[in-house]
């Protein structure tokens, strides 16, 4: 619709133009065809000629059936007009013109006039030319008048009346045409908007992400699907990320649960049937209840954790930290879950944009990996210079084959699945240090002995910035 309309309107203004530049060509032919009209068709020897009377229909009255036989050029009508209003005709005259006010004025020498006017007794117009002259009048006085020279427009208005309506014939079918073009146009540009709206509501419908919809060219459609489709595939990669979480995190959960039933069962059932545990045994059974009750604690707290953005939250709060701070109470804390282990630190002044807790609770995972496989008595070497912390181990190491997924959430190497733990500590390192914009790694020792070294580098800069 829009289409036609634009066309309609293109059509009409150039018909219109065309209409008017006609119109002006058609009027000045007959204004050059009646400069070039005769100034006396009368001469003033020729008596008895002019037929006149009171009103240009009186004088029309006056000529007699047949004319006079002297016939001036057939395409024009001529007709004076004296001083006094008289209203003279030749002879073969076969209408008159409506005389206006002021035609019997006298015009200035070598002055011509051009008007519109129309016939007597008819609605037919013409375009009338006024000159000055003299006729012989039959009683012998030659007499001064206004010489009326008239054209006969009605060709011209039936040119132009023809012409409007073949223009507006062309024009309709000019509009009709544009019309059914744009709507093939338009259907054949939007289908892929169909296609985007269908997928739209399929997935409304059936909640089914993932769907995608062929993509061709490059223009902005092409580009809106291209987008369709790309945030179709997150969110089905979300929605998968979402369920593979809530499955790994019903089965982790489901261990220390499945424990602490089966303790709470075997005390309710030894205190129903009136037989006391040894105090050993339910001194070890409270002790197993706590630690399970602990490691729900620290579960739930990570899954919580996780639970936020990948994507960094603008709003969070992000303050000045002196990280090489949080590094050192992370060793006190690390050094006493290691009691037999020797720490080596260097750690050295640092400030970074971040959040205080998450950035801790990053190194803390950190160092409880290093503990936790480190031999008996053995060493874990903890440096902090220039923004890049490394934390290394001399356990037994990460096989290669299983350092692509050591970030991955609830993954846990198949050697450590009997030691404690979620799998949960290095998917909470990487997005912190993910949210404060840095980079974190996990790989053999650089200098080829045994152990694993993680890296954290962090943007920042070694003095205080406030």
């Amino acid at each position: 619709m829009l289409t036609a309309a634009a066309v309609a309107v293109a059509i009409a203004v150039v018909s219109l133009a065309s209409w008017l530049l006609v119109r002006e060509r058609l009027y000045q032919e007959l204004h050059d065809t009646l400069s070039a009209a005769p100034r006396s068709p009368v001469a003033p020897p020729d008596r008895g000629q002019l037929h006149c009377g009171a009103t240009p229909a009186e004088a029309l009255a006056n000529v007699p059936p047949g004319g006079s036989g002297r016939l001036g050029p057939q395409k024009y009508d001529f007709q004076y007009v004296l001083p006094d209003g008289t209203i003279c005709l030749t002879g073969d005259a076969t209408r008159a013109i409506q005389v206006a006010p002021g035609d019997s004025a006298p015009l200035p020498r070598n002055t011509t006039v051009y008007r519109t006017g129309h016939y007597v007794d008819s609605d037919e117009h013409a375009q009338v030319r006024r000159t000055n002259s003299a006729v012989l009048l039959p009683n012998g006085i030659l007499q001064p008048a206004v010489l009326l020279t008239a054209l006969p427009t009605q060709g011209v208005q039936n040119s132009l009346s023809s012409l409007a309506l073949l223009m507006t014939g062309v024009a309709g079918l000019g509009v009709l045409g544009a019309g059914v073009a744009g709507q093939v146009v338009a259907r054949s540009a939007l289908k892929p908007v169909d296609q985007l709206t269908g997928a739209v509501e399929h997935i409304a419908r059936t909640e089914e992400v993932g769907t995608t919809i062929p993509v061709n060219g490059s223009d902005e459609i092409a580009r809106l699907s291209t987008s369709f489709n790309s945030m179709s595939t997150a969110l089905a990669n979300s929605r998968e990320r979402q369920t593979r979480l809530i499955a790994d995190a019903g089965h982790e959960l489901r261990t220390p649960l499945t424990s602490l039933r089966t303790n709470v069962d075997l005390l309710i059932r030894s205190d129903a049937q009136g037989r006391a545990l040894p105090p050993e045994t339910r001194a070890r059974m409270l002790g197993n209840m706590k630690a399970q009750m602990q490691e729900l604690t620290v579960l739930i707290g990570d899954l919580l954790q996780l639970s936020r953005p990948d994507t960094p939250n603008p709003e969070a709060v992000r303050t000045v930290v002196p990280f090489h701070e949080t590094v050192e109470r992370a060793l006190e804390r690390g050094r006493l879950r290691g009691p037999a282990l020797t720490f080596v630190t260097e750690v050295n002044p640092w400030y970074v944009h971040g959040d205080p807790a998450a950035l801790e609770r990053a190194v803390i995972n950190l160092l409880d990996n290093a503990v936790k496989y480190s031999p008996p008595s053995g060493t874990v070497e903890v440096r902090l210079r220039a923004g890049r912390l490394t934390v290394r181990d001399h356990g037994p190491g990460i096989p290669a084959e299983e350092l692509p997924f050591v970030f991955d959430r609830f993954w846990r190497s198949p050697s450590s699945r009997q030691l404690p733990g979620s799998g949960l500590g290095l998917s909470i390192v990487a997005q912190t240090v993910r949210d404060t914009g840095g980079q974190v790694s996990l790989g053999p020792a650089a200098d080829g002995g045994p152990g694993t070294q993680a890296v954290m580098v962090l943007p920042g800069q070694p003095d205080d910035p406030r």
